[in-house]
């Protein structure tokens, strides 16, 4: 057993759990209206899933062959992704959504100067500044992820993306030699 294969789990209070489950219903609000997310990303999504990720991949695929051309698809599953989130990234792509002022001061608030301790055996480590990464645990912490990531699909148009949370495939179809 890694050490570094275990993450923090919010432990909140349930009064905290309760204004961040409110947050969410008015970040997702916002999002749907604003058709803030990719159309590719089906993770969190009403109306959208893996089933509907898969015969959409599917279906590229199908054309692809029935058309004499190759397919090929790379799988990623990003490892620790909802660590790796850097909060002025985060809070910038927020603003460029439009969530700005002090609703943006209210979700930097939320994302800094978090602290966790690891308690084993009766002892306490020492306490530690987080300094990436979305709450584990938090109501939250899923949605601010798909905002993070949400523009990957345009780093590339060589591939088709599809996402799911922190799992994307890419793939490229196209005529064989």
């Amino acid at each position: 057993m890694l050490c570094t294969n275990y993450r923090p789990i919010s432990v909140l209070p349930a009064l905290s759990k309760i204004f961040e489950k409110c947050m969410f219903n008015q970040l997702m609000l916002y999002i749907s209206f604003h058709d803030v997310f990719a159309p590719n990303q089906y993770g969190l999504r009403s109306g959208k899933n893996t089933t509907d990720c898969l015969v959409d991949l599917l279906e590229q695929i199908t054309k692809s062959i029935d058309n004499g051309e190759f397919a090929i698809t790379l799988f990623l599953d990003l490892s620790k992704a909802f660590d790796t989130v850097n909060h002025s990234i985060l809070l910038s792509k927020l603003s460029y959504y439009g969530i700005k002022g002090l609703e943006n001061l209210w979700f930097k608030s939320y994302l800094q100067q978090r602290r966790q301790t690891v308690y084993v055996n009766g002892v306490f480590s020492d306490i530690q500044v987080i300094e990436l990464g979305v709450p584990q645990g938090s109501v939250l912490g899923p949605i601010l992820f798909l905002i993070y990531i949400n523009d990957f699909s345009n780093a590339s148009s060589y591939f088709s993306t599809r996402l799911f949370a922190d799992d994307t495939s890419l793939t490229v179809c196209g005529v064989r030699p």
